[in-house]
């Protein structure tokens, strides 16, 4: 007897060892191709790094913001690591987050919001989607980082032809290896991309001609829409580096209807520019969610949110950025609650869609507070 209980504990190390041999062999593998590809910055080659070199917003090796950002110091790491256990119930919703089904059809401005920043824009008859994240974690490691709070409300497969797919910059919260990889099979969409970017498609096996890379106020135009690559106050980085990409916010314009979307960014004159040049916008999707007193240049508060969509002469604002991966120490509402206050306070038009509710920009839903039943 006592034999055979060695004996599966034995069996049962040995198990344990293979599992561990395994997940280390995944990781030697699949992280460094997560991070993706190292010819960025002053590694770029050719075409690329000739335009990288062009670009007025590169300088010494990095892509600068217009107006200079506080990012998050590494020293303040372990403080915000230890305030990340504390109060965990806080930023999350005590019951299931209600994720609905997408609708389809009609010939109008819609706005399907799929959670986080990942979202579907339709104008005038095309298809439009942004930074799309279906995996389960956004982080390089698939056991480790920050996980989703609902499902995606419908599978990747089951999203209708996709005329782009836009991406704002290279967080792993806005770029996702697995989507992308699976976008590629799926869909014959083009991807438009800021400066730098291309070089981690490329590595995932995109085709360079499926490529658009933008710098800040280039343009392009696909399927009859045409897409700005327009300023951003952020950073960008997937390993120990920083800043070798560019970030950008979008204009995205049709030859009668206008949306803008932020990406991820601190609040600054750079939106003013844009709604002079480029509003006015029947519909803005804008960051409200993340924020933090430890860093507060990249991420924009819910009140600043609303003042770019004022900026940039929106009409219609549907938040994005919140709700979906707790990344932050604020409360899991407290970026809803805030952008309908200073909503109502400034007289602004606002829809706060459920995960995979669509939006209809001519005839948006009222605010009903769902989010504050949870």
């Amino acid at each position: 007897m006592a034999k055979q209980a060695e004996g599966r504990r034995g069996l049962g190390k040995g198990w344990i060892a293979l599992a561990l041999g395994a997940a280390a062999v995944w990781a030697a593998r699949d992280i460094p191709l997560q991070i993706g590809s190292r010819r960025i910055g002053d590694r770029a080659e050719g075409e690329r790094g000739a335009r990288y070199q062009r670009s007025p917003q590169f300088k010494d090796g990095k892509f600068r913001n217009t107006v200079p950002a506080t990012e998050l110091a590494l020293a303040s790491m372990p403080r915000i690591l230890a305030a990340s256990m504390t109060d965990r119930e806080r930023r999350h919703p005590a019951s299931p987050i209600p994720v609905v089904t997408p609708e389809t059809g009609g010939d109008g401005l819609y706005v399907t919001w799929y959670g986080h920043s990942s979202a579907m824009i339709e104008i005038e008859g095309r298809r439009v989607l942004l930074d799309p994240v279906w995996s389960d974690r956004c982080s390089p490691s698939r056991l480790q980082g920050p996980k989703r709070l609902h499902e995606p409300p419908v599978p990747l497969r089951s999203l209708p032809p996709v005329d782009a797919v836009v991406i704002s910059h290279d967080h792993y919260d806005h770029l996702d290896m697995e989507s992308i990889r699976n976008l590629v099979d799926l869909q014959a969409a083009p991807f438009l991309v800021p400066l730098g970017i291309g070089a981690h498609l490329e590595r995932w096996g995109v085709p360079a001609t499926r490529i658009i890379e933008l710098d800040w106020n280039e343009r392009a135009t696909v399927a009859g829409i045409e897409f700005v690559a327009t300023a951003a106050r952020h950073f960008s980085g997937r390993g120990f580096s920083r800043d070798e990409t560019l970030w950008a916010s979008w204009v995205i314009a049709g030859p009668t209807r206008k949306a803008f979307y932020s990406g991820d960014t601190g609040y600054f004159p750079g939106f003013a520019e844009i709604g002079e040049e480029h509003g006015p916008f029947d519909v803005t999707l804008v960051q409200i969610g993340a924020y933090g007193d430890q860093w507060p240049d990249i991420h924009m508060v819910p009140e600043d949110g609303v003042a770019t969509h004022v900026d940039v002469r929106g009409g219609l604002m549907i938040p994005v950025h919140w709700a979906t991966f707790n990344l932050a120490l604020h409360d899991w509402a407290e970026p809803a609650d805030r952008a309908w206050r200073e909503a109502k306070a400034r007289d602004v038009k606002l829809a706060v869609p459920r995960p995979g509710e669509r939006v209809d920009v001519d005839n948006p839903p009222p605010v009903d507070g769902w989010w504050q039943q949870l």
